[in-house]
C-alpha cells in the first residue's frame, strides 16, 4: 500500500522517510512550486530506471536534475556567465537551465538522456530541504504516467501511480501549477526551449536581454517538453472555442461570453478575473477533474498568450495535438 505523509503535520518524518526511500534507489513523490515530482537519485541508474518504468517514459526523453542549493548545482553543471546570472536571479524558483556537464560529474547518463547537457533546477520549499538533507540531486520529472496531464496534489497523484509507488509526500496545492521554464544560453542567445511558471517576460526585464522564442516542433530533443504531444485528457481538446458543442466540457477563462453553453455538461473556469498566474495554477487540477466526466471533447475559451498565458497556451496546445501511441516530456 502507498504510504502517504503530510508534511505539513509531519514534516521531520517526511524529510526522514523520503531519505529512507531515496536510499533504496526507489521513486518518491514529492512536492515542488511547479508541479508534483517523481523523484529518485539522479546518480543511480536503478533508481531513474524506475523512473521511466512507472511512469512509462521514453528513454530518450532527458529529466531535470534538481538542486538543493547554487552550490551543489555548481558541483553537477558548468555555468556561463549569463546562466549564473539567471540562477541568482531566479532561484530558487521555476526556472530550468540547460547547462554543460561539470566535469566529472556524477549524473547518470539515463538521466540526460545521453546528451553531454543537463538540466537544472533549484526549487522552493521542502522539495530543496529534501534534496539537501539527502544529499545528492533527485531526477524528477512530474509524477504522472507519461504523456498525461501532470499532478498538482497528492491526490492527482494517488490516483494515477497509485500502487506503483512507495512514498507520496502531501504539501497540498502546488502554488504555481505549471512546469518551470526551461531556458538555454548559446553565446550571446539566450533560447526559450519551454515556456513555464516563470513569465518569459520576467527574464527579459530583470537581465535586459531579449530571450528567442523559436518554434520546436520537430526539433531535436534537448529537454524535457519538447515533444509535440503531452499534457493530454482522454477526451480530444478544442482551443480557442467560443461556442459548446453538445456532449462538451468548457473550460472558459476571465467570464468570457460563450455560446450554447446549454449543450455543456460542465462549466469550469480557470480564472473569473481574468488572472493569469491564477489560470495557471487551476490549469491541471480543472483538466484532472473534466477527465472525470464523461464527455465528447473539452473546449477551452481563447486565453492571452502573454506572461503566463504563454505556458497555458503551450500546454493546451500539446493536449490538443495529435497522439501517438507512446509519449512523454515532463
Amino acid at each position: 500500500m502507498t504510504e502517504i505523509i503530510d508534511i505539513r503535520e509531519e514534516h521531520s518524518w517526511a524529510v526522514a522517510r523520503g531519505c529512507q526511500v531515496l536510499t533504496e534507489a526507489e521513486p518518491v513523490a514529492m512536492p515542488t512550486e511547479t508541479v508534483y515530482g517523481l523523484a529518485a537519485d539522479a546518480t543511480n541508474p536503478a533508481a531513474i530506471a524506475r523512473i521511466y518504468e512507472i511512469k512509462g517514459r521514453p528513454q530518450f526523453n532527458p529529466l531535470i536534475a534538481h538542486m538543493s542549493d547554487f552550490a551543489m548545482a555548481e558541483r553537477y553543471a558548468r555555468f556561463d556567465p549569463v546562466s549564473r546570472i539567471l540562477a541568482k536571479m531566479f532561484w530558487p524558483g521555476p526556472l530550468t537551465l540547460i547547462l554543460p556537464l561539470a566535469e566529472n560529474s556524477e549524473i547518470h547518463p539515463l538521466c540526460t538522456a545521453g546528451l553531454d547537457t543537463v538540466g537544472v533546477r533549484v526549487p522552493k520549499g521542502f522539495a530543496g530541504e529534501l534534496i539537501e538533507a539527502f544529499g545528492r540531486p533527485l531526477a524528477a520529472p512530474s509524477a504522472n504516467t507519461s504523456g498525461r496531464v501532470s499532478p498538482t496534489s497528492a491526490e492527482h497523484v494517488a490516483a494515477d501511480l497509485g500502487e506503483k509507488i512507495r512514498l507520496i509526500l502531501d504539501g497540498g496545492a502546488s502554488d504555481v501549477g505549471v512546469e518551470s521554464t526551461i531556458i538555454k544560453v548559446e553565446g550571446d542567445v539566450i533560447r526559450l526551449l519551454r515556456p513555464g511558471g516563470l513569465a518569459v517576460e520576467d527574464i527579459e526585464n530583470r537581465i535586459g536581454h531579449a530571450v528567442l522564442r523559436q518554434d520546436t516542433a520537430g526539433a531535436a530533443i534537448e529537454a524535457p517538453g519538447m515533444l509535440a504531444s503531452h499534457y493530454a485528457p482522454a477526451a480530444a481538446v478544442r482551443l480557442n472555442a467560443q461556442v459548446v458543442l453538445p456532449g462538451e466540457i468548457f473550460v472558459n477563462f476571465g467570464s468570457q461570453p460563450v455560446a450554447d453553453t446549454d449543450n455543456a455538461i460542465a462549466l469550469f473556469d480557470l480564472s473569473s478575473t481574468g488572472s493569469l498566474r491564477e489560470a495557471a495554477a487551476n490549469l491541471f487540477a480543472i483538466m484532472k477533474m473534466a477527465d472525470q466526466l464523461p464527455a465528447r471533447g473539452i473546449a477551452f475559451a481563447p486565453i492571452p498568450r502573454h506572461g503566463l498565458g504563454e505556458a497555458i497556451n503551450d500546454r493546451l496546445a500539446r493536449a490538443a495535438a495529435p497522439r501517438p501511441e507512446v509519449s512523454d516530456a515532463t
